[in-house]
């Protein structure tokens, strides 16, 4: 029977913290006992199955979908959206919204944030940040060159400098092409001291936003001009390659395939994201699910926002 009395008010204990709300200050007045016992007794009522904590996921949300990603893909975090529709223009305005809010709650003081500049859901982000008044972000630093088509050329100067603009910060601009005629323009290029301060902030970027790209550029980078040519992709592809991120490409176990081309791109490389302290990836799409099951291998990717659609398919 002792044990008996003891549950009974460990069991007490625990209803009148949980259920009346009731402070551990205020439980231990009510049945004088020591706030030390009030505390370990609600500690013990968890132990003995007393006390269940139930998580019950609203509709529109997808944790189970969320919690086999990370388990395989030993990725420490997923967000899966909802998305009514398994087409790029529904599912990039999705993740947009749901990257917007994340970027909002997490932002901290002092933050130097590292943006891809050629990722339509990456703009769809943008759009739908609202200005931040306390997050006082030092910079937002421009991770591949944006030159390009001049009809499509500013995407990359507005995705920067507008970002730099809703969370208060300085906007350092990569005003050189992505993919360069040659290795030695490459150098040319990035000897330029505005191109060279801007390049000197990638080992100081705290957060990285990156999109995922198949093999096959969007219609946005493709216009741009920032990309291979079409033999120069068919050679990437029979090399094994699936994806790439900011332009450097990996196959589908997420190692790097290297080839001279990596010489003509002027951004971010993998091995200097993947020192980066918190990368998110936006991604989704039937398109690009190979490419995403790629980089979640690559091993730098801290957190995935992709729609229910595609993280069907990645489990799968």
């Amino acid at each position: 029977m002792t044990r008996l009395n003891e549950l009974r008010l460990i069991s007490r204990v625990a209803q009148m913290y949980h259920i009346e709300g009731r402070r551990q200050a205020e439980i231990a007045q009510h049945l004088r006992l020591s706030q030390a016992t009030v505390s370990r007794m609600l500690k013990r009522a968890e132990a003995e199955d007393i006390v269940r904590t139930s998580v019950i996921p609203p509709v529109g949300t997808y944790s189970e979908l969320e919690s086999a990603l990370r388990e395989k893909y030993d990725l420490p975090e997923a967000i899966v959206v909802e998305c009514t529709e398994d087409r790029d223009g529904a599912i990039m305005a999705r993740i947009g919204e749901a990257a917007a809010h994340l970027l909002e709650v997490t932002l901290a003081p002092g933050e130097i944030i590292g943006v891809s500049s050629w990722s339509q859901t990456i703009f769809k982000m943008v759009e739908n940040i609202h200005p931040q008044k306390s997050a006082q972000v030092k910079y937002v630093v421009q991770t591949l060159g944006g030159m390009g088509d001049p009809s499509v050329q500013t995407h990359a100067t507005q995705l920067t400098t507008r970002l730099a603009r809703l969370t208060g910060a300085e906007p350092k601009l990569l005003p050189v092409q992505g993919v360069t005629s040659s290795r030695e323009a490459k150098l040319l290029m990035q000897a330029d001291p505005y191109v060279r301060e801007t390049m000197d902030l990638f080992g100081s970027i705290t957060l990285a936003i990156v999109g995922i790209g198949a093999v096959e550029p969007s219609e946005l980078l493709a216009r741009s001009g920032n990309i291979f040519s079409s033999r120069e992709l068919s050679d990437l592809a029979e090399a094994g390659a699936v994806g790439d991120i900011s332009l450097r490409f990996f196959d589908k176990n997420g190692k790097p395939v290297k080839t001279p081309l990596d010489d003509r791109v002027i951004g971010l490389p993998l091995e200097d994201l993947e020192r980066v302290e918190r990368v998110i990836a936006l991604a989704g799409g039937s398109k690009k699910t190979d490419a995403i099951a790629g980089a979640l291998r690559v091993g730098v990717i801290d957190m995935l926002v992709t729609d229910k659609f595609t993280a069907q398919r990645l489990i799968d």
